[in-house]
């Protein structure tokens, strides 16, 4: 008999990061099943490349400003399969602003979707992967930035913020659950050509910035995949509490 193959949830999967990581993991065997915040067709197009890989992909909206949302994301996708790694890629940026320009909510709202979403998310997946609560094990990568240790001074220090504090909950939530079976990581992605810029008005910005970067280009969405996609593999199995950078040597 046939084993199952392996259920990810990856958040954010209509774009960018997400919809690179989805089918990296496709290609790699995985089940997925593909969160997203509003657009059906972009989340449509990422289960329709991970299912020409031969592997079983739903989409599945849900805003990570929600708990009820999250909660009901991963009901839908108990009915895909167990679920195996959770990758917390949803997030957002504001416009280009100094701290004392910030309104109370833009700030309450990259809170609530770059650390608040993530962290019930976990809530979720650990409920169903440990072995304390009968699960057989999992991932966890967290989608943190490069910002988290430079600040982001200028541009978007709140989000840089919102940020470090998922590097923080990465670190001390492995330390929690490595002992049932769950190994938690991080990815913090540096200047990536992605339509992150666009949403924050800064639709050159990744080009505009490169001479920063070492390596003196951005990096693309499939770079930083492939070091999800291996840190939900067998290779990674003494990785805990890890926090890789993909940022060129910045």
């Amino acid at each position: 008999m046939t084993a199952p193959r392996p259920l990810a949830l990856v958040t954010g999967a209509s774009r960018g990061i997400g919809r690179a990581t989805a089918i990296a993991l496709a290609a790699r065997g995985w089940d997925l099943a593909v969160a997203y915040r509003a657009d059906t067709s972009a989340a449509d197009e990422t289960v329709r490349q991970c299912r020409a890989l031969g592997v079983v992909g739903v989409a599945i909206r849900a805003d990570m400003r929600s708990e009820s949302d999250i909660e009901a994301l991963f009901t839908a996708a108990d009915t895909v399969g167990p679920l195996r790694a959770l990758i917390n890629n949803a997030g957002i940026v504001a416009p280009k602003s100094r701290v004392d320009e910030y309104t109370w909510e833009r700030m309450r709202t990259l809170f609530e979707v770059n650390t608040l979403g993530p962290m019930l998310c976990c809530r979720e997946a650990i409920r169903r992967m440990s072995t304390a609560h009968g699960g057989t094990g999992g991932r966890i990568v967290n989608v943190s930035s490069a910002a988290a240790r430079l600040g982001s001074p200028g541009e978007y220090v709140d989000y840089a913020a919102s940020k470090g504090a998922i590097d923080t909950f990465t670190i001390g939530l492995a330390k929690e659950v490595a002992d049932e079976g769950i190994l938690v990581n991080g990815v913090r992605p540096g200047i990536i050509d992605t339509e992150i810029h666009a949403s924050g008005g800064q639709p050159g910005r990744a080009q505009r910035l490169a001479h920063l970067v070492p390596l003196q280009r951005p990096g693309t969405v499939d770079e930083v995949a492939a070091v999800v996609a291996f840190l939900c593999s067998d290779e990674a199995s003494y990785l805990c509490g890890s926090i890789i950078d993909v940022a060129g040597g910045r």
